[in-house]
């Protein structure tokens, strides 16, 4: 009987194991591999780019340019879809002068590879890179949108650029999980970290932290705590809206305080 029992238990132990892992790669990674649309429909000429990880996973991307480009910006997409979901920022960066280069980690669309969390850091460090290797002569700004901003705080404590604009982003996935279901020990329980309140405070780089009050994913006292932490020069800019519509509803005042951000610091980037 007690041999039963503790099989009984072992087995109940694999179960919420593996369920644990299933749920949490589910919330927080959500790829999709068909495309929505490029961005043509918004009227924006693009280039298809294949580029390779550290450790050899084939990664792809669009590159997006402007006619008269002031800066790059490398732009750290979040959980949800793939990089064809995000037209409409392309549209937004390309009247600010950016040439712009969106890509998609591992697993995403279609770039190649199991999704782990060092592994969507290896793949902003490669889509920096080749970015850098593109245009060498022009300031780079990170960007990054919800998870992205966590990957984006990642990669701009490790490299130099003219600036991070970090936007709707939370603190950790453990500091999530506690709000999100108090009753649970998440922090025992979960593997995946997507620290940004660590990195953030590493960061020697002008930072703009952006987030709605109206935000139902990431809660906004995530980034006023991550703003708090960082280190000058930062500025923090509120908008209206929900988690995925925010910079489309204060798209005006969205876009003049990123104006206004970039031109102030494009001389930091050497």
């Amino acid at each position: 009987m007690i041999i039963r029992y503790s099989i009984y238990l072992l087995l109940f132990c694999i179960f919420l194991y593996i369920f644990t892992r299933w749920f949490e790669r589910s919330n927080i990674w959500m790829p999709r591999a068909n495309f929505l649309a490029t961005p043509e429909v918004v009227g924006l000429e693009y280039q298809d780019v294949l580029f390779d990880a550290e450790d050899g996973k084939r990664l792809h991307g669009w590159y997006v340019p402007c006619q008269t480009p002031i800066a790059c910006l490398l732009f750290c997409h979040g959980n949800g879809g793939n990089i064809s979901y995000r037209t409409e920022s392309l549209r937004q960066f390309n009247s600010l002068n950016l040439n712009v280069f969106i890509f998609d980690y591992r697993g995403y669309g279609k770039s190649k590879g199991w999704l782990t969390e060092q592994g969507t850091y290896k793949d902003a460090q490669a889509a920096y890179q080749w970015l850098k290797t593109q245009e060498p002569s022009l300031p780079l700004y990170i960007f990054g949108r919800s998870l992205g901003a966590n990957i984006a705080a990642d990669l701009a404590a490790k490299v130099n650029a003219a600036g991070l604009i970090y936007e709707s982003g939370f603190n950790s996935v453990q500091d999530l999980g506690e709000e999100l279901f108090p009753f649970l020990p998440v922090r025992w329980i979960t593997k995946y970290k997507y620290n940004a309140l660590d990195k953030i405070k590493r960061i020697n780089m002008p930072l703009m932290v952006i987030h709605s009050p109206d935000d139902e994913i990431a809660p906004f006292h995530h980034s006023k705590k991550a703003f708090d932490a960082a280190i000058e020069p930062k500025q923090f800019r509120q908008i209206a809206g929900g988690h995925n519509d925010g910079f489309l509803l204060s798209e005006k005042e969205y876009l003049k305080e990123l104006s206004t951000f970039i031109n102030k610091n494009l001389t930091s980037f050497e």
